[in-house]
C-alpha cells in the first residue's frame, strides 16, 4: 500500500520504544525506500548491517583521509530506531539511503568552528544527533513534559514513548504517535523561532543539515515515488515538510567547507553510549534500554531476575522471595507515582530496599554492570578496514586476546611463548599510541618472568589505530618505523634510553640499531651528569630483563656500563653548589643509579666473561663514589645522608662509622636546617629508616640529643623537614620510637632489663623463632612452589 506523501518518523535517538514503533510503522506502511538521518558516505556500507558478524552496538567512523585524528562517530545500538529501520529495510530488500549532511562537510565545519586547537584531537560522536535541540532557553522535551504535568522530561518520555507496546493498542494506527510528535515539534519550533538567537548555537548548522535532507528527500521521491519512509530526529520533522525552494536549499549549502574523508564500521560500547561527550543524545542507562527492547513482555520481572543473578554471582544473599517482593514494590511505587509501568527509578528504589537492604554499595554494582553494561559490539571481517586494523584483528585471534569493554586483568608468564607474544603486542601498541592495556603491579609479586596488564577496549582506540596506519601495514612494522622516527627526533638522552627499553619490551630488533646509534651519539655528547643518571635506569632494566625475552643485549650492556662509569666520575663534582630543589632532584638520581648499578652488576656477574665491565667490580667503584659523597664537606646534607645510608644498607659502612658520620652531621656547629636535611636523606627512604632507628639505639640517641638541643628560634624552620621525614614511617614504627623516648630515651629500656637491647627487643636474634615465620612468608610472596628461589 502506498501513501500520498512520504511518511516522516520523528524519533528520539537510542530509544527502545521509538525503535519498536518505527518497526511497526514500517510494517504497516511498507515503503519502497527508507531514508535515515546519517552521512551519505555510508550508503555503500549499510548492507553490512545484515551480516551475521555485525553485532551492535557499533558506530560509523568517519575521519579525514590525511589526518585520522580528525574524526566523528555515528553510534547505533540494537535499540536505536535508525538501526531498527536499517534492519527492517535489509530484511525486506528495500533500498536504504542516508540523507544527513555528508561527513566531508560535517568534519570541515567542526574544524572551522572549533575555537580551541585541542578539540580537534578529541573525536566527536554524532550519529546525526549532536545537533538535536540543545537550546539554552528551552528544551523541547522539557516543554512537552511540563505541558503534560511532568517535572522530569526523561520520565515523561519514558511514559509516553518508551513504555508503549509496539504499534499501540490492538488494531491501532502505528503512524499515529509519529503524527502527534510531528505536531508537537511544529508548535515547539514555532515557539523557538527560526533564528539562531532563539534556537540556540546549533541552529545555524541545523539549517544547513535540514536543507541537505530536503534535497536528498526530493531525489528519493524522483527515484522511488512517494512511498518513502524517513527516520530522523523528531526536531527535524517540521523542517522536512516546510515549503522551501530547491534554489534556496542549494544556496544554503553553497560554499560549505569540505575535506576528503574515509568511513567505516567500528565496534562501540554501552559505556560510550552513556557519555555525553560531543553529541546531544547520550543516554544514562543503555543497559536498561537494551533490556526494555529485548524484553517487551514483563520487563520488570525479567529485570529483577537479572539483578538477582548478578548479586548472587557476587556472593550476595538474594532469594526468589527477594525478586517477588522487589517486583511488587516497584509496581506499587509506579502506581503511587502515577506511572503506566515501573521505570528505572522505581526498579532502582525497589532493588535498594529489598535486595540491597538499603545499601548503595551493591546497588553501585547493579548500576555499573546492568544499568550501563559492558556490551561491546562486533564488526564483520568483510567490513572495510585498514591493513593495520586487519593485522591487529589477526593477532588478537591468534593470541586469543579478545577486546572487551570491561576492565580485565591479565597475568603473563613471559617464559611461555603465547604470553610473551601477547606482551610484545601490547607494548608495540603502546608505542603506537594505542593504549589498549596498561601495565600494573603483579599480584604474584616482583619478578622478571611476570607481567600484569589491565586491558579495556575503548572505541577511541579505533581512531588511534587509524592514525598509526601512517607508520606501516602491520603492528610490528608500524611500531618499528615509529621507534626509528622517535629515536632520530629525540633530544633528551633519557627519552632515547626509554625508547630502547620500549623496543626491547616490544620485541623490535629491527629498530634497535637506529636507537642504539642515536643512544651512543647522545651519550657521547651529553656531559650533564643529571641527564646521564636519569637515562641509566631504563637502559639497565633493558639489559637485566632482556634474557627473559630472548633478546641480545650485549650492545646495550656496553653502553650502560660506559654510561655508569661517566656518572661515577662526574657525580661528586655535579653535587657541589646545588640549591635545595636541585639537591633534592640529585638525591633522587643517586637512588636511581644505586638501583641500576645493583641490577647491572648482577647481570654482568651471572655467567659472564671475567672481563665483563658490568661485573662485581662495578659495585666496588660505585661504593667508592658513595663514600666520597658521604664524607665530603660542602655537599648538600641530603645527598651526604643518603650516600651514608646506602653504604650502610649494603654492608659497606660499619655501624660505628655510620654513627660517627651522623654525629658530625648533627654536631652543634652544623646549621639546624642542614642537619635536618641530612636526617631526611639518611632515614627518609620510603619509611624503612624508621626500623633502623628502632634497632640501633645509638643512632636514635644521636637524633634525640640533636633534636632536644635545637634552639627555639631554629626549631620552627626544621619542623617541616622532620615532620615530612617521620610521617613516612609506619604507624607501628612511630609508636615504638615514641615509647622508647617516653621511657627515658634510647638505652633506658635496655638498662632496666640488664641488657643492651632497645625496649621491646632481645639482646640477640633468636634464629629458631625467626625461622618459624619463613613458610608463611613464602606463601604470602608466592614462593612456596619454588622452594624460595624465585624473587
Amino acid at each position: 500500500m502506498s501513501a500520498p506523501a512520504p511518511v516522516l518518523l520523528g524519533v528520539r535517538h537510542h530509544g527502545p520504544g521509538s525503535a519498536r514503533s518505527v518497526r511497526a510503522a514500517l510494517e504497516q506502511h511498507r515503503p519502497a525506500a527508507v531514508l535515515i538521518e546519517g552521512p551519505p558516505e555510508a550508503d555503500a556500507l549499510v548492507h553490512l548491517a545484515a551480516d551475521e558478524g555485525m553485532r551492535p552496538p557499533v558506530a560509523l567512523l568517519a575521519h579525514a583521509a590525511d589526518d585520522p585524528g580528525w574524526a566523528a562517530f555515528w553510534p547505533f545500538a540494537e535499540f536505536s530506531p535508525e538501526w531498527a529501520a536499517i534492519r527492517w529495510a535489509l530484511e525486506h530488500e528495500v533500498p536504504v539511503r542516508f540523507i544527513d549532511l555528508p561527513a566531508a562537510n560535517t568534519l570541515a565545519l567542526r574544524e572551522r568552528d572549533d575555537a580551541a586547537p585541542e578539540e580537534k584531537s578529541a573525536p566527536e560522536e554524532d550519529d546525526g544527533e549532536e545537533n538535536e535541540p540543545a537550546a539554552p532557553r528551552l528544551d523541547p522535551l522539557a516543554a512537552l513534559a511540563a505541558a503534560a504535568g511532568y517535572d522530569d522530561p526523561e520520565m515523561w518520555w519514558e511514559d509516553a514513548v518508551e513504555h508503549r507496546r509496539a504499534g499501540g493498542p490492538a488494531g491501532g494506527d502505528a503512524l499515529a504517535p509519529f503524527q502527534a510528535i510531528a505536531e508537537a515539534m511544529a508548535e515547539l519550533r514555532a515557539a523557538f523561532g527560526e533564528n539562531a538567537a532563539d534556537a540556540g548555537p546549533g541552529a545555524e548548522r541545523d539549517t544547513v543539515r535540514e536543507a541537505h535532507m530536503r534535497l536528498r528527500l526530493r531525489e528519493a521521491r524522483r527515484e522511488f515515488g512517494d512511498a518513502i519512509a524517513v527516520v530522523c530526529g523528531a526536531w527535524h520533522v517540521p523542517a522536512l515538510t516546510a515549503k522551501r525552494t530547491v534554489a534556496a536549499d542549494r544556496q544554503a549549502l553553497k560554499g560549505l567547507p569540505k575535506v576528503k574523508t574515509e568511513i567505516g564500521w567500528v565496534p562501540w560500547t554501552h559505556r560510550r553510549l552513556a557519555r555525553r561527550s560531543g553529541y546531544g543524545a547520550g543516554i544514562t542507562s543503555p543497559g536498561w534500554y537494551g533490556h526494555l527492547f529485548r524484553a517487551p513482555d514483563r520487563p520488570v520481572e525479567r529485570w529483577m531476575t537479572e539483578v538477582a543473578r548478578l548479586l548472587r554471582a557476587e556472593d550476595h544473599s538474594v532469594s526468589s522471595a527477594h525478586v517477588i517482593e522487589a517486583v511488587r514494590l516497584a509496581d506499587t511505587l509506579a502506581t503511587m507515582r502515577g506511572r503506566p509501568l515501573a521505570g528505572l527509578g522505581e526498579t532502582t528504589d525497589a532493588i535498594r530496599a529489598v535486595m540491597c537492604e538499603g545499601s548503595d554499595v551493591p546497588l553501585a554494582l547493579v548500576q555499573d554492570r546492568l544499568v550501563i553494561g559492558d556490551a561491546l559490539g562486533e564488526v564483520p571481517d568483510s567490513a572495510p578496514a585498514s591493513p593495520l586494523q586487519r593485522d591487529l584483528t589477526r593477532l588478537q585471534r591468534t593470541l586469543r586476546l579478545k577486546p572487551e569493554a570491561a576492565f580485565k586483568d591479565w597475568e603473563f608468564d613471559l617464559r611461555k611463548d603465547t604470553d610473551a607474544a601477547r606482551s610484545r603486542l601490547l607494548h608495540r601498541l603502546r608505542l603506537l599510541g594505542v593504549d589498549w592495556g596498561e601495565p600494573t603491579r603483579s599480584r604474584a609479586g616482583l619478578g622478571t618472568f611476570r607481567e600484569t596488564w589491565r586491558l579495556c577496549w575503548e572505541p577511541e582506540l579505533s581512531v588511534r589505530l587509524a592514525e598509526a596506519g601512517v607508520w606501516g601495514t602491520t603492528v610490528e612494522g608500524a611500531a618499528t618505523a615509529k621507534a626509528e622516527s622517535l629515536a632520530l627526533g629525540a633530544t633528551a638522552l633519557a627519552d632515547v634510553t626509554a625508547l630502547a627499553e620500549q623496543c626491547l619490551l616490544g620485541g623490535l630488533p629491527d629498530a634497535l640499531p637506529v636507537v642504539m646509534r642515536t643512544l651512543a651519539d647522545r651519550a657521547a655528547l651529553d656531559s650533564d651528569v643529571g641527564h646521564l643518571a636519569q637515562a641509566l635506569p631504563a637502559l639497565v632494566r633493558s639489559v637485566r630483563y632482556g634474557d627473559v625475552r630472548r633478546t641480545d643485549t650485549a650492545a646495550l650492556a656496553d653502553v650502560a656500563a660506559g654510561l655508569a662509569e661517566r656518572v661515577f666520575v662526574g657525580l661528586p663534582a655535579a653535587c657541589s653548589g646545588l640549591d635545595t630543589d636541585a639537591a633534592a632532584q640529585m638525591r633522587t638520581h643517586v637512588d636511581a643509579v644505586h638501583q641500576a648499578v645493583a641490577l647491572l652488576a648482577e647481570a654482568g656477574a651471572s655467567p659472564g666473561e671475567p672481563g665483563d665491565p658490568a661485573g662485581p667490580g662495578m659495585r666496588e667503584r660505585w661504593a667508592a663514589v658513595l663514600k666520597v659523597l658521604a664524607e665530603r664537606d660542602g655537599l648538600p646534607g641530603g645527598i651526604r645522608g643518603r650516600a651514608a645510608r646506602l653504604l650502610l644498607d649494603d654492608g659497606r659502612l660499619a655501624d660505628e662509622e655510620a654513627a660517627r658520620l651522623m654525629g658530625l652531621a648533627l654536631s652543634p656547629g652544623t646549621e639546624p636546617a642542614e642537619a635536618a636535611v641530612w636526617i631526611e636523606g639518611f632515614v627518609g627512604s620510603g619509611g624503612s629508616g624508621g626500623m633502623l632507628l628502632v634497632h640501633d639505639e645509638r643512632l636514635l640517641a644521636l637524633v634525640d640529643t640533636w633534636l632536644t638541643g635545637v634552639p627555639a628560634g631554629a626549631f620552627t624552620d626544621v619542623l617541616p623537614l622532620l615532620r615530612r621525614t617521620f610521617a613516612a614511617f609506619e604507624p607501628g614504627v612511630r609508636r615504638t620510637l615514641g615509647e622508647q623516648i617516653r621511657r627515658g630515651g634510647p638505652g633506658a629500656a635496655g638498662t632496666a632489663t640488664g641488657g643492651g637491647a632497645a625496649g621491646g627487643f632481645g639482646a640477640v636474634l633468636d634464629e629458631e623463632r625467626a625461622a618459624a615465620v619463613l613458610p608463611t612468608m613464602r606463601l604470602l610472596l608466592g614462593m612456596a612452589h619454588t622452594g624460595g628461589t624465585e624473587r
